[in-house]
């Protein structure tokens, strides 16, 4: 296999949004094949007729779209090819890999409860598996394999280890339904063959499956591909994820306001690390990322480290990638796009605003002073701290601020000057001029605001709030 290009995929089933441990299923198979020149495919596995919808099939590409998780040729839809999948079987049945069962339902049933009342396995045991053909009844029938009754079989997981499984724990299990449907089973082992899939990198929930897919492999002489079976992602509390956590959904993390970059970072640390690193590029990880750094033991999701890798996330961004993630989030919760003036006034703010932002509305929190259009909406706590003393203060700053330089220095002595003109500390000045320039009783530093907004905006807020 050294010389064969490596080829990962990412096979969701379309019943719902895409789950936080698929999107980091999909991240390592997208890193492993990036990192090494291979492809990245996708399939949605859709068999599942009943459960399987459009609108979740339209959710995935969306959160694979904003993840930053680009595939390559088309998405494979399992449904599509199940005429290929019916040729399998069929070849199977001809070399004599597998067989045709005519057991019923009814007959199943009653083999499994004479075996539990017996105490002994209640794996099905077809009396057709060797039956002559000559006996066999014009009824429906479904296409078993034939599984080794005796010995063992053995997974090599580049995760997990060599994993046993006793054969006789393996049905002779089905590939083709009698009403002529392909199971899971047997089409994603043909669609991992057909799309020459290298490596396939899954939950551990598989592990159990694999063994049982490696009867259908062996049976048509194929290449057992790479397996490696990653733990799932616990909760918190060491459990399995679930909606009691909080977020489950990659749409609901869009939702909250995390960059999508800060979401890849923190879904490869989940389960995978490299040394200490905690803070990195997608060009790191998909130069780092290894199988081999894949740890044994459950992942638990830990939203104070999220919060952080944000953070770290929204200092490491250039500016203008950083407009564009905002206005993905209010795309994303259904809020106004920002306008071209507020850009051109968010821009020049993002580099201190950011500064302690953990999440993209937390940073537009920080930044509304600079979003904000005259005459400012003022919080209780800044309607507060405009009383008749501060409203008559910031009327005297006018005329000083209107021949000021405009540079820092010069203001803090300005600021600095009428606070001790008026026997008060600057912090005591600084309330009123937060309530004037931001409309919130919290905002970044004044100056900064006020070189932000420039003379005339800083004037006429000013001017507002002393009316």
């Amino acid at each position: 296999m050294a010389d064969t290009q490596i080829v990962t995929r990412f096979a969701p089933s379309p019943t719902g949004y895409l789950h936080i441990g698929g999107a980091r299923t999909a991240l390592f198979n997208w890193l492993y094949a990036r990192g090494r020149g291979g492809k990245f495919l996708l399939r949605i596995e859709d068999t599942d007729r009943e459960r399987s919808t459009p609108e979740a099939t339209a959710a995935i590409f969306a959160a694979m779209e904003w993840l930053g998780l680009d595939y390559d040729d088309e998405a494979v839809s399992q449904f599509d090819r199940a005429d290929r999948h019916r040729e399998v079987a069929r070849a199977m049945l001809a070399s004599g890999a597998a067989y045709k069962c005519f057991s019923t339902q009814d007959e199943i049933e009653a083999f499994r409860e004479a075996a539990r009342a017996e105490g002994r396995s209640t794996l099905f045991q077809s009396p057709w598996r060797d039956a002559d053909p000559a006996t066999h009844p014009d009824a429906p029938y479904a296409i078993r394999v034939k599984a080794p009754r005796e010995g063992k079989t053995v997974i090599h997981d580049a995760v997990q280890g060599d994993v046993t499984f006793g054969n006789d724990q393996l049905d002779d299990m089905i590939v083709l339904r009698s009403d002529g449907n392909p199971t899971y089973m047997l089409a994603v082992v043909v669609d991992d063959h057909d799309m020459g899939v290298t490596h396939v990198i899954r939950g551990d929930d598989h592990l159990n499956n694999a063994a049982r897919q490696k009867l259908v492999y062996d049976a048509m002489g194929w290449d057992v591909p790479v397996f490696a079976h990653i733990p799932l992602i616990h909760g918190p509390d060491g459990k399995k994820l679930s909606k009691r956590h909080g977020a489950a959904g990659v749409e609901e993390y869009r939702a909250l306001g995390y960059p999508a970059s800060a979401m890849r970072n923190y879904l490869a640390r989940l389960g995978w690390s490299h040394g200490d690193d905690e803070v990195f590029t997608d060009a790191q990880a998909i130069e780092w990322f290894d199988i081999s750094g894949i740890g044994k033991g459950a992942a638990r999701l830990d939203f104070k480290k999220l919060d952080h890798v944000s953070g770290q996330h929204i200092q490491m961004t250039d500016p203008e990638t950083l407009i564009s993630q905002l206005q993905d989030y209010l795309d994303a919760t259904s809020q106004p796009a920002l306008t071209e003036t507020q850009v051109k006034a968010l821009l020049p703010a993002l580099e201190f605003t950011r500064t302690g932002a953990k999440t993209l509305p937390q940073l537009l929190e920080k930044s509304h002073f600079a979003l904000a259009s005259r005459p400012l909406d003022r919080d209780e706590k800044a309607e507060a701290a405009l009383d008749d003393v501060s409203r008559s203060i910031l009327m005297e700053l006018t005329p000083q601020l209107q021949t000021a330089s405009w540079m820092r220095d010069d203001l803090e002595a300005i600021l600095n000057a009428t606070a001790e003109a008026h026997g008060v500390k600057f912090g005591k000045l600084a309330a009123p001029l937060r309530a004037a320039l931001a409309g919130r009783a919290q905002s970044p530093s004044v100056f900064d605001m006020m070189l932000t907004l420039g003379r005339d905006e800083t004037i006429a807020r000013l001017q507002d709030a002393s009316k």
